[in-house]
């Protein structure tokens, strides 16, 4: 070997070993790198499978779908994702107008937010996560379908009942509003707080859409109001440090306003040609994995 070449690969080894050992550098699975204990940079990876297409309690495809997705988060602040829906048999496309597209992607999402949880004290954290996402929708027909979205999303965790709310603005299709509130509470079933292995998560939200939001979606004409009330139980399974597993049921329907109750059902009948699909509520569920690094 070169004697230059050993003496800076030496050199190198030992710088390394200096950082590993006392530059403050750190790796923990599921937590990303840090330095000093403040995060530097941690990646996510999920994949999720869905019995249905659901969006505002609605149907937007009878059959299941499956989202991958990546985030990568700087800091503990900044972050940047990517999810995508997949079609897993060919009726959503084919009952939606797009075409049979079993087996492949129909949106891509390219997402860019701030997150983080404030401290307010020893139990209660306040979590603020404002985002904005692009919309691709894949085009049949030359058509374009794209929309942009605004989103925020703050929630309280650390009480007994804990709230959230979520507020989405749509840029492009229809320039409307969405806000849901939902209040929600963990039982840990296998371990306690940090060490919970299992847990269940029971939840209540509502939602509520402006004029624009409704008449986009199909529901009303010159009418907003209060849109889906959605009922959810969230099972989630810590099978390691960087690895979780998630199982969801769910029931939603517009219990608050007939005029918007009468659109759901209108738009889910779309979806079938018996009486199965034509109500406001349904009954969903899904399974999902995430990995985190």
């Amino acid at each position: 070997m070169n004697s230059k070449f050993a003496v800076a690969f030496l050199a190198g080894a030992v710088a390394c070993g200096a950082m590993a050992e006392g530059s403050g550098w750190a790796y923990n699975p599921g937590e990303g790198l840090s330095y000093n204990e403040d995060p530097v940079v941690k990646a996510e990876f999920g994949l999720s499978l869905d019995s249905k297409y659901m969006t505002y309690g609605c149907v937007d495809g009878k059959d299941p779908i499956l989202t991958p997705s990546a985030k990568i988060t700087f800091a503990d602040w900044m972050y940047f994702g990517l999810e995508s829906i997949f079609d897993v048999t060919k009726g959503n496309g084919k009952r939606g107008g797009y075409g049979n597209r079993a087996g492949e992607w129909t949106t891509l999402d390219a997402i860019v937010g701030v997150s983080h949880g404030f401290e307010l004290n020893d139990d209660l954290t306040l979590n603020v996560d404002a985002n904005y996402i692009y919309e691709y929708i894949r085009r049949y027909h030359s058509d374009m379908g794209d929309t942009q979205y605004l989103n925020l999303e703050i929630g309280l965790e650390g009480l007994l009942i804990e709230p959230t709310l979520a507020i989405e603005r749509d840029l492009m299709a229809d320039d409307g509003t969405y806000v849901n509130f939902s209040l929600a509470h963990t039982f840990d079933l296998v371990g306690e707080g940090e060490d919970a292995v299992l847990t269940f998560t029971p939840s209540i939200g509502q939602g509520f859409g402006d004029k624009h939001r409704t008449r986009g979606y199909e529901l009303a004409r010159d009418h907003g109001g209060l849109m889906d009330t959605t009922i959810m139980g969230e099972f989630e399974y810590t099978l390691s440090d960087n690895v979780t597993l998630g199982a969801y049921l769910a029931y939603s329907d517009y219990w608050f306003d007939s005029r918007l109750r009468d659109g759901a059902r209108e738009y889910n009948s779309a979806w079938g040609n018996n009486s199965s699909y034509d109500n406001s509520w349904n009954i969903y569920g899904g399974v999902s994995v995430t990995v985190a690094f």
